[in-house]
């Protein structure tokens, strides 16, 4: 059972290796049909496509961006939200324990996403900002996307209730929006996602193990 168990994973894993095998010979196929011509056409896009993103960074981080600052007032608030299509914003208090984490946490996020304005707003000396945004709970986090409130995060309910959350978690959260640039999967946590991707692993082991034992009763009902 063990040896037909080994042979199966064996069969697995050289099926797996087959298809990325005729992806890459399918991709270099193609790369040597391009003429010469077609491939310094495909070489300038890809630096031009280079040169725009190194523009549109210095305009962002001219405009503030890639830093997480303060904003001194009401009238400051208003103004970074039309001067940037993309905000996270986060409403603190000092005597606020949490919102010590939070600042933590967007610190290291805002040199990562230059593409967002990361700002913190003292909800003590702002008070008619917090009357008309309706801000309760501190910390609370405001996402702004093209001059819109797109969505809010209030207290630690959504990183995973506790004070422990990591940054991944909380750029997961302010990706569910589309106000930052995210490569991973939206549809989980970051922390599920691994467990999720082993639990399966697991059942698929599980599974197949079932499958091989049935094979060997049926032989031996033979």
């Amino acid at each position: 059972m063990a040896g037909n168990l080994e042979h199966h994973i064996q069969n697995t894993v050289l099926q797996a290796a087959k298809v990325v095998e005729d992806q890459v010979d399918s991709e270099l196929d193609r790369l040597e049909r391009m003429t010469t011509d077609e491939m310094e056409e495909l070489r300038e896009k890809r630096m031009e496509q280079l040169k725009k993103y190194e523009q549109q960074k210095r305009e962002w981080l001219h405009k503030g961006h890639g830093q997480y600052n303060e904003v001194p007032g009401d009238k400051e608030f208003f103004a970074e939200t039309r001067d940037s299509p993309r905000l996270v914003c986060h409403f603190y208090r000092d005597s606020t324990f949490r919102c010590k984490i939070v600042d933590k946490h967007l610190t290291i996020l805002a040199p990562k996403h230059v593409e967002t304005k990361f700002l913190k707003v003292n909800a003590e000396r702002c008070h008619f900002l917090i009357e008309k945004l309706n801000v309760r709970v501190l910390p609370t986090i405001l996402l702004v996307k093209d001059g819109k409130f797109v969505d809010r995060i209030i207290g630690f309910d959504d990183l995973g209730g506790h004070d422990e959350f990591s940054t991944e978690m909380m750029e997961w959260r302010i990706a569910r929006c589309g106000v930052i640039n995210y490569s991973g999967d939206l549809s989980v946590p970051p922390g599920q996602a691994a467990k999720k991707s082993n639990t399966t692993i697991l059942k698929k082991s599980i599974r197949s193990r079932r499958d091989l034992d049935d094979d060997d009763d049926s032989e031996d009902s033979d």
